[in-house]
């Protein structure tokens, strides 16, 4: 080639670039379609679309069919294969196949999981598909894979799809456009609320509960009839939601709040049975709140268990067996079965909050929260839809049929006639434009002529033709006054859901308990049992069963009911229930306030605990007087007694809220210390004892009502030595107990006490020796409903009926009591009602000691 020769190709660069420069860019045949957004624009943008397709297309149910897309296809797709419940089982996978290749092209994992949620009983209150093979468990077991499994429609899922044929619903192309789905199912029960739904789409998710058949259909009907009807109307019908899997719900003013404003919480416990096996216990757990897993329940029970949050119990096994649970816990032979119970449902999912957020679309498009009412209503309305549909369906197939029976009529009354024009045809169009322009017919009554067989003409046949056409004749004109008539459309809305009702109605599975079920404390996990509290003047603390304390006769060796130490001895005994507060008093003039429960339990000869572990004492501080309050107290005074005989009288009201570091409850003297404490309602009278056997009685009229820091009054004046051992209300009839250091002791009548004003000396109220030693305690009796527990120095207890204790003057020493070593001697006595205990069957915990 010649160099000189120009080069195609560089001519055709040069060109291009002596273009002009507005031709190559051309920004002005463009500018239209060129949109100038930020990338924040076009984020937003794309995150709405995909949200909106995600809420839409995925997460929420159909307020009117109650489903999600996906178990819509499923359904639709098997209506359409034929496996309806009256056919066979097919294999799962063609099934999701089938739904994956033509509608839902989301992968088989979503579909099949749905397809197995829709078959699994502890999932459905009312099952939409019949499954067979391993649908999995309650325990969390994975079903098998879909090429194992099979199912077909369940009986109800009928329901749903009945008249689909009869264009009741809308129908939209699928995701690729060669086929059609239907937008939403016609749905003849409000199967929102019958199988509830569970979903989370993005900024917005739905939780909505189960439902009673029976009672969703009443209330149902009740709204038709009553159109103004109120919620707390279709309350009467509706209990609560009922779970597949049962339990109990407590609080109908939590239900009616969920159901009104579509959001709440309630309450679901497990069913749960204390049952006695010999002399042990089990605890049952039959019925497990809705979508827990049975075997993460185990787990955690056997985890609080091994970590020592749980005690008592022996054994936990599975027994569940055929979709039935049967939890079995053994418990240890010292457990407190009610109390363990309480501890499983506070610390374990035995009890669980559901909480409601009836999130739902309406028309299929538009997200809204729905309360109770409005999800009825709005399946009404999609129902009024549907009949409507389907009868202007079957209108419009009953003229067409009508249509052509007339035309058939006509060629049957002419047919002579007929037969001439179709024989003079030369040609099948010709006939059938010989027909409509000789008789005045349309063209499918014309073609419906031509392809009419002779034995039409046979007078049976004929006469089918013209009772079709009277039958069809009344069928439409009732169609139409359907179509005419809401009335009439609602009615047959009512016929329809009570038909359903009778074949698929069951009874309710899960309990509604009317009373709210508070936050669960310790004290619940208690029980309310009756015990003795026992401190020791080092204020070694504890409580133990009252049948610990043995009953014996007078004059018995007692048994031995604490360890202490040599220097330590017991001085104050309390009869209490286990859910009584106790209020500490102490010789500093503080009081403090625990409830019973938070006392060590333990057995009758150990030691308990120091009380400074539960308490603020300050040092050289003990407890010098317990008394246990109910916790139903709110009246009354606090009468006070201090050993050198001052009392004081205080309103019950001013020790409600104590303070963790305790409150002032007098103001002492120098060397003076608070020791009894009694409860009075304003007309009691007061006894005062002291050591050497003196006694007074005045009414506490007498004791003027106080403030917490006064110092008081003087209640009886002591003589040289003395001092005051006791203080105790008494009424008429009652007598005076006393009991002395070395065990003799007595009854006396109250009558022998002559009342007096505070402040006296007092009488003589027993003789006091060496023989007997000084009187170390006194109770007032009202009647010989009482047992008396007397505990000596070295911790010797003995347990005895007052009845057995003689009536004696005030002048005497009385009797021996209990029986006492030579180093021994009482210390503290305290009374408690007689119980009913068989001295046979009641275990001795603690250790005989001879004396």
């Amino acid at each position: 080639m010649d160099d000189n020769t120009p080069n195609t190709d560089d001519k055709n660069l040069n060109e291009a670039v002596n273009e002009p420069a507005v031709e190559v860019i051309a920004p002005q045949t463009h500018s239209r379609s060129i949109e100038d957004r930020t990338v924040e624009n076009v984020m937003e943008d794309s995150y709405l679309r995909y949200s909106m397709s995600v809420i839409v297309e995925r997460a929420l149910p159909d307020v009117r069919d109650g489903l999600k897309p996906v178990h819509r296809r499923i359904l639709y797709s098997m209506n359409s294969e034929g496996l309806r419940s009256s056919a066979r089982h097919r294999k799962s996978a063609n099934v999701v196949g089938s739904v994956m290749g033509k509608y839902h092209p989301h992968g088989d994992a979503s579909i099949y999981d749905s397809m197995v949620r829709m078959a699994q009983p502890w999932s459905m209150r009312y099952m939409l598909i019949n499954g067979q093979g391993n649908y999995g468990s309650m325990d969390g077991d994975p079903p098998a894979a879909m090429r194992y499994t099979e199912a077909k429609m369940a009986r109800l899922a009928d329901e749903l799809l009945a008249d689909i044929d009869k264009d009741t619903v809308d129908f939209r192309d699928n995701y690729d456009g060669t086929t059609q789905e239907p937008a939403v199912l016609p749905a003849k029960i409000p199967n929102l609320l019958l199988n509830g739904q569970l979903g989370i789409a993005v900024g917005m998710a739905t939780n909505i509960p189960p439902h009673n058949l029976g009672e969703l259909i009443d209330a149902t009907v009740h709204q038709i009839e009553n159109p103004e009807a109120t919620l707390d109307d279709l309350l009467q019908y509706i209990q609560g939601p009922d779970f597949p899997t049962g339990g109990v719900i407590y609080g109908k003013e939590s239900i009616r709040t969920a159901y009104a404003t579509g959001r709440g919480g309630i309450v679901v416990r497990g069913v749960a049975e204390i049952v006695e096996t010999g002399k042990l216990h089990q605890i049952i757990i039959t019925e497990i709140p809705y979508a827990l897993n049975k075997e993460s329940l185990i787990i955690k029970i056997a985890e609080l268990v091994n970590t020592k949050r749980i005690g008592g119990i022996r054994d936990i096994r599975d027994e569940s067996a055929r979709g039935n649970v049967r939890i079995v816990i053994d418990l240890k032979k010292d457990a407190y079965p009610k109390k363990l119970l309480n501890q499983l449902y506070k610390l374990t999912p035995l009890q669980s909050a559901f909480h409601f957020n009836m999130m739902a679309l309406i028309d299929g498009i538009q997200p809204r929260v729905l309360g109770l009412q409005d999800i009825i209503q709005e399946h009404i309305k999609h129902r009024q839809v549907v009949v409507r549909r389907r009868t202007e369906f079957e209108l419009r197939k009953a003229r067409e049929r009508a249509h052509i029976l007339e035309g058939l009529k006509i060629a049957l009354d002419n047919i002579d006639e007929v037969i001439a024009t179709i024989r003079a045809s030369q040609t099948t169009e010709e006939a059938q434009v010989n027909l409509i322009k000789r008789f005045k017919l349309s063209d499918i009554q014309a073609r419906a002529i031509l392809a009419m067989q002779l034995r039409t003409l046979a007078g049976l046949e004929r006469k089918k033709i013209e009772d079709e056409l009277a039958e069809l004749q009344g069928i439409i004109a009732n169609l139409m006054a359907i179509l005419a008539s809401e009335a009439r459309i609602l009615k047959i809305i009512t016929d329809e859901l009570l038909e359903v009702r009778k074949s698929y109605a069951d009874e309710r599975r899960t309990k509604v308990i009317v009373h709210e079920l508070g936050r669960m404390n310790d004290e619940d996990m208690i029980p309310d049992e009756q015990v003795v509290v026992t401190l020791t003047s080092a204020n070694y603390i504890k409580r133990s069963q009252i049948a610990d304390y043995k009953k014996q006769g007078r004059g018995g060796k007692g048994r031995r009911g604490m360890v202490t130490r040599e220097e330590d001895v017991i001085e104050h005994v309390v009869y209490a229930s286990t859910h009584d507060f106790l209020l500490f008093f102490t010789n500093k003039g503080r009081v403090f306030r625990l409830k019973t429960y938070e006392l060590p339990a333990v057995n009758l000869n150990a030691k308990g605990v120091a009380l400074v572990n539960l308490l603020q004492l300050q040092p050289e501080e003990k407890v010098s007087s317990v008394i246990n309050i109910s916790k139903t107290s709110t009246t009354g005074n606090l009468m006070m007694c201090t050993t050198r005989g001052v009392v004081k009288k205080t309103p019950f009201e001013q020790y409600q809220n104590l303070r963790s570091n305790g409150l002032i409850t007098i103001n002492l003297d120098e060397g003076d210390e608070l020791r009894w404490i009694r409860i009075t309602n304003s007309d009691n009278e007061v006894v005062i004892s002291t050591a050497q056997g003196q006694a007074i009685r005045f009414h506490e009229k007498d004791v003027r009502p106080m403030g917490r820091v006064s110092r008081g009054v003087r209640g009886i004046r002591l003589r040289a030595g003395d001092q005051v051992i006791g203080m105790d209300l008494v009424e008429q009839g009652s007598s005076i107990f006393v009991i002395s250091q070395n065990g003799y002791g007595k009854r006396t009548k109250i009558s022998q006490f002559t009342a007096h004003t505070r402040g006296g000396v007092g009488i003589r109220s027993a003789i006091v020796n060496t023989k007997t030693g000084q009187l170390v305690g006194v109770k007032s009796l009202v009647d010989d409903e009482h047992e008396v527990i007397i505990i000596s120095q070295q911790g010797i207890t003995i347990r005895l009926s007052l009845d057995k204790i003689p009536e004696l003057s005030r002048a005497t020493q009385g009797v021996r009591i209990m029986r006492l070593n030579e180093k021994d001697r009482v210390v503290s006595l305290a009374l408690v009602e007689k119980t009913l205990i068989d001295e046979e069957e009641v275990e001795i915990v603690a250790e005989e000691v001879n004396v």
